[in-house]
């Protein structure tokens, strides 16, 4: 029997929820019950600092991708350095070490802590050899798409959620490499909170997902296709702000384009060159946000990243989830509503495509 996804934009959702149209301190707090097997949730950050560093770091209740477990909380730092060092790091700890409130974003993992208020935000981890404290301050007022899930299955008891509460913002960096001399560093930072009770690769096929500001304009895009058994349907997700204040989320007015399709040579995945999103309206402007890929910054293999048993068993089942990010510059087109005069602005970005099912014969080139 095939079964469908679609994006909670329904009024009903909302009630559904005990949601309003303004986000709520609560909402980044505890959504799930992390020891009933199968629900999951994290708090994710990242930064761009001004020197050219990149920081990750994601607080779990436990392995979104096989869930079916009760608390088992972990800790993820990626770090890449000017110098061409890259660390990424995937710590577990006992269930005993987690703590996290219902009222708001307050973390803990161990000494790690992850902890604010929809507009500002600490950050503290020291896992194996990386240590860091950032500070997060809102740019862009807190979003989320609609009721912020997305259910799959005709019944719509499995979803997957997701709250964008710091769409962009400043931040400053404090970050250690082992003995090495602290570095402090100012940037961009963003930080999203997502939660749900089906177990990623069982709902998600692949996405491409991107974040970043250019000129007076900062944006959040995605488009998510669903596993097979969800009919393959796409999920797109669009938001645009300008001077911290959304001005374009509205679901059913944006289509997804990509062109220039080739294999990735790492992965075998299909990777589109050129990916736009349209915003169109017939009676306020319209927009597009054009991700231009220059370069692939990482490229791995999820099975690369197992070891003993299960990558044995990877292998035998043919998993080929892949994990892709990419540089170049996004551009942002406005065009004014029954008029002819345009306004583009460019600027570099990062994106990433997550590819956890197995690659579809339509997205090949």
């Amino acid at each position: 029997m095939t079964e469908h996804a679609r994006l909670a934009t329904r009024p009903e959702d909302l009630e559904r929820f005990g949601l309003g149209p303004r986000i709520e301190q609560w909402e980044d707090g505890l959504r799930t019950d992390p020891a009933v097997h199968g629900q999951y949730e994290w708090w994710y950050f990242d930064a761009h600092l001004d020197d050219g560093a990149k920081l990750v770091a994601n607080f779990h209740t436990k392995d979104a991708t096989a869930p079916g477990t009760g608390l088992a909380p972990r800790v993820q730092v990626d770090l890449d350095l000017p110098d061409g060092r890259t660390f990424n790091l995937n710590v577990p700890f006992e269930p005993a070490a987690f703590s996290a409130s219902k009222e708001g974003c307050d973390v803990r993992v161990g000494d790690n802590t992850f902890t604010g208020d929809l507009h500002e935000y600490t950050i503290r981890a020291s896992v194996e050899n990386i240590s860091f404290e950032a500070r997060l301050t809102g740019q862009t007022e807190p979003w989320r798409p609609a009721a912020g899930h997305i259910f799959y299955g005709d019944d719509e008891q499995e979803y997957f959620a997701w709250l964008p509460s710091v769409p962009y913002g400043s931040v400053e960096v404090t970050y250690q490499v082992g003995d090495e001399s602290p570095v402090t560093r100012s940037g961009n930072g963003y930080h999203d909170h997502n939660w749900g009770n089906a177990a990623l690769t069982s709902i998600i096929n692949n996405w491409y997902w991107g974040r970043g500001a250019v000129g007076p304009y900062t944006f959040i895009t995605a488009y998510i296709v669903s596993e097979k058994k969800y009919s393959y349907d796409p999920i797109t997700v669009f938001m645009l702000a300008k001077d911290g204040k959304v001005i374009a989320d509205d679901q059913e007015q944006v289509t997804f384009a990509k062109s220039g399709i080739h294999t990735d040579p790492a992965t075998g995945k299909p990777v589109g060159d050129l990916h736009t999103y349209a915003y169109a309206s017939d009676d306020h402007d319209s927009y597009q946000v054009s991700y231009h890929r220059e370069q692939t910054i990482v490229s791995a293999k999820f099975v690369d990243q197992l070891s003993g048993w299960k990558k044995l068993a990877a292998r035998l089942i043919g998993f080929d989830g892949a994990y892709l990010r990419f540089s170049g510059p996004v551009t942002v087109t406005r065009q004014s509503a029954g008029a002819s005069d345009t306004e583009e602005v460019s600027a570099p970005a990062i994106w990433e495509i997550m590819y956890p099912g197995r690659t579809r014969a339509v997205d090949q080139p």
